[in-house]
């Protein structure tokens, strides 16, 4: 197992705004692998663009870093071709709900065995601060001076549509449970997802740790395998639940899959153990 110290990297810190959220869930989820036992050799990290997708420079093991929105599809690939491995894609609302909705949508119908964190400040921080799918309407940006006009996405009601196998949500305010939240997500056999309330100390002066604080509560004696209560609860606005809110046991699409669910991974089998000559003459004019 590989401890928070080895999961570090060294005297490479990162370039975060003093005070961002990212530091905390950087924290989360290195005490999650950690607790859990998991050696950092099997795991792998991969991200779009933005703050939050630097995050696999600043954790030591495996990392991917790709084009905006495509952290997912990253992950699914590695998945498929290595399920032995331990697979864990980061985002920002911007990244997965933005330009990455699509492959957010697909992953949940694939369930493929790969966790989903999105860090959610409800702005796009990179790029200094426009509105993005989550930012509340009116609210003013550098994109919207005078009040944001679309509605804001729900993505958690999105994914309990969808049968998403496992929907849950926490907050920067509270690492122990955002810790707990994150474990039972990298347990969980199927694609999770778990949206992640953080604040951006520069850009989102609305939503700091304070106000997350003040206005969300943790679930108790929720039912989450009915849909219709996980749904009541993705959609509260008043106060806003944090715990598992959707879990849904359902075959993985490596577990379906013909040749994905022989016991080899795909990068353990020799080129010469597939009837190649059946696949030339099958697909040949």
């Amino acid at each position: 197992m590989s401890t928070i110290k080895e999961l570090g990297t060294g005297k490479y810190v990162p370039d975060w705004c003093p005070g961002c959220g990212n530091f905390i869930t950087l924290m989360a989820v290195k005490k999650a692998l950690s607790e859990l036992g998991w050696n950092k050799e099997d795991v792998v990290i991969a991200s779009g663009i933005g703050c939050s997708s630097k995050f696999p420079q600043w954790v030591n093991t495996f990392g991917l870093h790709g084009l905006h929105g495509r952290g997912l599809p990253m992950a699914l690939g590695v998945k498929m071709a290595n399920k032995k491995l331990k697979v864990i894609v980061i985002g920002g609302d911007g990244d997965v709900y933005g330009e990455g909705v699509n492959h957010f949508i697909e992953a949940i119908r694939d369930n493929i065995d790969v966790t989903l964190l999105v860090f959610d400040n409800s702005i796009y921080s990179l790029t200094k601060g426009q509105a993005s799918p989550t930012t509340p309407r009116m609210m003013v940006t550098s994109s919207s001076p005078k009040g944001n006009l679309s509605y804001p996405l729900n993505p958690l009601s999105l994914a309990i549509s969808q049968e998403c196998s496992f929907v849950a949500r926490s907050h920067t305010a509270n690492m122990t449970h955002m810790t707990d939240i994150i474990k039972k997500a990298l347990m969980h056999e199927g694609f999770s997802f778990v949206n992640i309330l953080q604040e951006c100390v520069t850009f989102n002066k609305i939503n700091t740790a304070k106000w997350f604080k003040e206005n969300t509560y943790e679930l108790v004696d929720h039912n989450t395998q009915d849909k219709m209560s996980a749904l009541v609860k993705a959609d509260e606005t008043e106060k806003l639940p944090i715990g598992v809110l959707y879990y849904n046991m359902k075959q993985t699409f490596e577990n379906a899959h013909t040749v994905l669910k022989q016991k080899k991974a795909l990068i353990e089998r020799k080129i010469d153990e597939a009837d190649m000559d059946s696949l030339f003459k099958e697909f040949s004019v």
